[in-house]
């Protein structure tokens, strides 16, 4: 895809929302700055448009805000699938065991990237239990697409290789076009704030498989119990239920009793 760089104002046409968002980020993967003055004039369209647009891919984790304008975000050090991958494993395989008795043959799923996903995929695919799954995640499909029972669909956006899994406009836009049974998400930390998410992107991901669900379970082991993150997924009322290694106690399990949250210990 060219830049807006290939065209001047005159001759761009007018972009719809998704495409201006999709065109933002691509700027801020060859530059690290741009002024909201500037790209308003490059689409055509209002300040306050773009700076709309900058606000929500801002709140999604996608860029940093800057002072009149963006920014192409700063990554921390988070550890990355693989390396997160080989963390508490029997601790996520648990999880995710207790996870998949919660789905029903025949269900319609979404299931988000992660590690203690991944091991939910895993225990779904051994027991053989039919059901359709919505997913950006590679090894989750991969996984799941082993056995004869699942039918899985994998999400178009931007790929994360870092995270074998995709996101962005494109896979908010794919997810919100479908409707579900039951989501099943994981996080990087549970406070009594709500789910928090350190991987960019990913909080925009699990915030429309949430809306798009009957049912939301938040996978999340002790570990992560009072972390907060890069982004906040929702409120603690945004889930139905988590499914833990262990019950969460202090302030975090009595915000949980308040919220009427369903804590569901997997057994040792």
């Amino acid at each position: 895809m060219d830049t807006l760089e290939a065209a001047p104002p005159a001759l761009q046409k007018r972009l719809k929302k998704a495409e201006r968002r999709e065109q933002i980020l691509l700027e801020l993967k060859l530059r690290p700055h741009f002024r909201i003055s500037e790209m308003a004039d490059r689409f055509g369209v209002s300040t306050e448009t773009v700076r709309r647009d900058v606000d929500k891919l801002s709140r999604d984790g996608l860029i940093d805000r800057a002072h009149g304008g963006a920014s192409a975000p700063i990554q921390g050090h988070y550890p990355g699938f693989d390396e997160r991958s080989g963390e508490r494993q029997k601790e996520r395989e648990r999880i995710g065991r207790r996870a998949a008795a919660l789905v029903r043959p025949g269900e319609t799923l979404m299931i988000d990237s992660g590690s203690t996903t991944l091991q939910l995929a895993r225990a779904l695919s051994f027991a053989g239990t039919p059901c359709t799954v919505i997913t950006n995640s590679l090894p989750v499909a991969m996984t799941l697409g082993q056995g004869p029972n699942a039918e899985v669909i994998l999400c178009p956006g931007d790929y994360l290789a870092s995270e074998s899994a995709v996101v962005g406009p494109e896979a908010i836009a794919f997810l919100s076009r479908h409707r579900v049974d039951r989501c099943l998400i994981g996080a990087s930390g549970l406070s009594d704030d709500g789910p928090f998410e350190a991987v960019r992107g990913f909080a925009a991901v699990k915030r429309a498989m949430l809306q798009r669900s009957a049912k939301a379970h938040l996978l999340i082991d002790r570990d992560k119990f009072g972390r907060s993150g890069l982004v906040q997924v929702g409120g603690l009322g945004s889930v139905t239920s988590i499914v833990v290694d262990s019950a969460p106690e202090g302030t975090l399990g009595d915000a949980l009793q308040i919220a009427g949250i369903e804590v569901l210990v997997a057994p040792r």
